[in-house]
């Protein structure tokens, strides 16, 4: 049983601290949990599923870690305990948010949206736009166009979705 609560998280219950070598298995168990759907529609073992994601985890975040040398990896907070992460990278006139994940438990509880607000109230103030590639199948393409994201091109199963402020957010 989880220990992490059900109900709609609070912003007091939610936190940051910088991504380590630590978190390691923990950041691998929260891809492998992103793609578990797509993979029971697979006839694989449970092995060469592992083998197969631990091979596209180290290939993202090599791929992360060499072309986004600046960016933000976060890891999200949950009173204390991890439950996802954040990675923002941080362009001129555009915040890109690379990845933003948690794990089965926590979400559909308002921690994403609470977090993409914040995203978003904090590049309005800068008059930036917002940036993310998103899955076409990804469920959480309702959240962003709820949001205010819109789809401004497609790269193979990737749409990428921007977000723009008013022009008197920015005025604030």
């Amino acid at each position: 049983m989880s220990t992490l609560m059900k109900t709609t998280v609070t912003r007091d219950a939610i936190s940051f601290r910088p991504e380590t070598a630590d978190d390691a298995e923990f950041l691998y168990q929260l891809y492998a949990s992103t793609r578990e759907e797509e993979l029971n529609q697979t006839d694989w073992t449970d092995a060469m599923k592992d083998a197969f994601l631990r091979q596209q985890f180290q290939a993202q975040t090599t791929h992360y870690k060499t072309h986004y040398t600046a960016a933000d990896y976060r890891v999200i907070l949950e009173h204390g305990k991890p439950v996802g992460r954040l990675y923002l990278n941080h362009l001129s006139g555009d915040v890109r948010i690379m990845d933003i994940a948690l794990i089965p438990e926590a979400r559909r509880r308002g921690i994403g949206e609470l977090l993409l607000n914040e995203i978003l109230d904090d590049a309005a103030k800068r008059g930036d736009s917002v940036s993310i590639h998103v899955e076409i199948n990804n469920p959480a393409l309702n959240l962003y166009e709820r949001l205010g994201f819109k789809q401004i091109d497609t790269y193979g199963v990737y749409h990428l979705l921007e977000w723009k402020p008013t022009s008197s957010a920015a005025n604030e």
